[in-house]
């Protein structure tokens, strides 16, 4: 016979008191993970969707089909806006996007598809699927906008480090819960048995009583005979301080922006050293995604005869700089002759035009040996 099987022999009524909930399990912090990953691809979703898709001829712009599509509505039911933002999203998330052109001249993104992959062939996709609309047409990749991202060291990398930092996280919080917790004791004189339905409508007293110290200023309940409440802990300690709590959650969301290339000072919002974090974010992180994007629109939108005829699309964003603040640097490369007045309006984002000044390559005295012919050597 074990100890507590004879307790509960000699005290049947302890038995009982087991069943009273005292006890709650801690539940995993799954949201943890969610507010990580979350929060870092919506950066980079937000800042996909400010671009600007420009299809370009001998460095001019073309209004057409796909200038609408790519820039204004590309589905009846998105702007192109919710439209980049989400295909940003899901492409870090699932690491692989799909986007098919439907009969009606929609771009949509699928929710899910199989891939059946040739050596020599295009690949297709089967069973494309949009909210819950499922085609029946086989599409090929040359038909279909298709991506990776290649973070698969992203989802391995959060699986095991979320198992440490999810355990870690909850002991931390419970170990601040029961530091500053208010504890007391109940003392019972069990004058009845305790049968199941003298425990229920115990329970329920007790769960009457201690709400009420819980959610009410002022709490007057009734003084029973042999019921007495003692508190035992005011839940005046200290504790771990909440600051250690908001540094774990802190170093996870750096550990995410890391592997995604963005700075710890952009995603938290600080301003120390804005202008060298940006221009980081920019060329690793940035960067890179929208020269998948662009190279893959171009070789599925525009047909390679147009390309080798100087059409293409060119992606514009956040990466151009503002003119205005490139006055200094543009007034250099004018005046030593490197550039001439269109082509600095090609690099800074604008269209050439018909201005034969702008044609013209200038260079100022000062970036000379010698004059111009005639005249006097320096």
């Amino acid at each position: 016979m074990g100890f507590l099987e004879s307790i509960f022999k000699r005290h049947s009524e302890l038995e009982s008191l087991f069943d009273f909930e005292l006890f709650k399990d801690s539940s995993n912090r799954l949201y943890l993970k969610k507010i990580a990953l979350e929060t870092c691809m919506n950066f980079i979703a937000r800042t996909i969707s400010q671009s600007e898709f420009r299809i370009m001829k001998d460095n001019k712009r073309i209004k057409d089909k796909w200038d609408y599509l790519l820039n204004i509505r590309p589905n009846a039911n998105q702007s192109a806006t919710e439209f980049w933002q989400q295909f940003a999203f899901q492409l870090i998330d699932e690491n692989e996007i799909l986007v098919v052109l439907s009969d009606e001249n929609d771009l949509l993104i699928a929710e899910s598809f199989s891939r059946e992959e040739y050596a020599v062939y295009p690949d297709t996709f089967k069973d494309v699927t949009v909210k819950g609309f499922t085609f029946k047409r086989t599409f090929r990749m040359d038909e279909v906008i298709y991506m990776t991202y290649n973070n698969e060291k992203l989802k391995r990398f959060m699986a095991e480090m979320f198992k440490d930092y999810s355990s870690l996280f909850a002991r931390m919080i419970e170990t601040q819960k029961l530091s500053n917790q208010i504890r007391g004791t109940v003392e019972l004189e069990a004058t009845q048995k305790l049968d199941k339905e003298n425990q229920a409508k115990l329970q329920t007293f007790i769960n009457r009583l201690f709400e009420a110290f819980k959610h009410k200023a002022i709490a007057l309940v009734p003084k029973l005979k042999g019921f007495e409440y003692n508190e035992v802990s005011s839940g005046q300690h200290s504790g771990k301080s909440v600051d250690e709590l908001s540094k774990l959650k802190r170093d996870i969301l750096n550990d995410v922006a890391s592997i995604l290339g963005i700075p710890h000072t952009l995603i938290h919002g600080d301003m120390a050293e804005y202008e060298t974090a940006i221009k980081a974010y920019i060329k690793f992180c940035i960067n890179p995604l929208t020269k998948k994007i662009h190279d893959e629109l171009n070789a599925k939108t525009i047909p390679m005869s147009d390309i080798e005829k100087g059409k293409r699309i060119e992606v514009r964003g956040i990466a151009e700089m503002n003119p205005l603040e490139l006055a200094n640097a543009v007034d250099k490369l004018r005046a030593s002759g490197v550039y001439n007045g269109n082509e600095i309006r090609i690099k800074c984002g604008d269209e050439p035009v018909d201005n034969p000044a702008l044609d013209e390559y200038v260079i100022t005295k000062n970036y000379t040996t010698t004059l111009s012919e005639g005249g006097e050597t320096k």
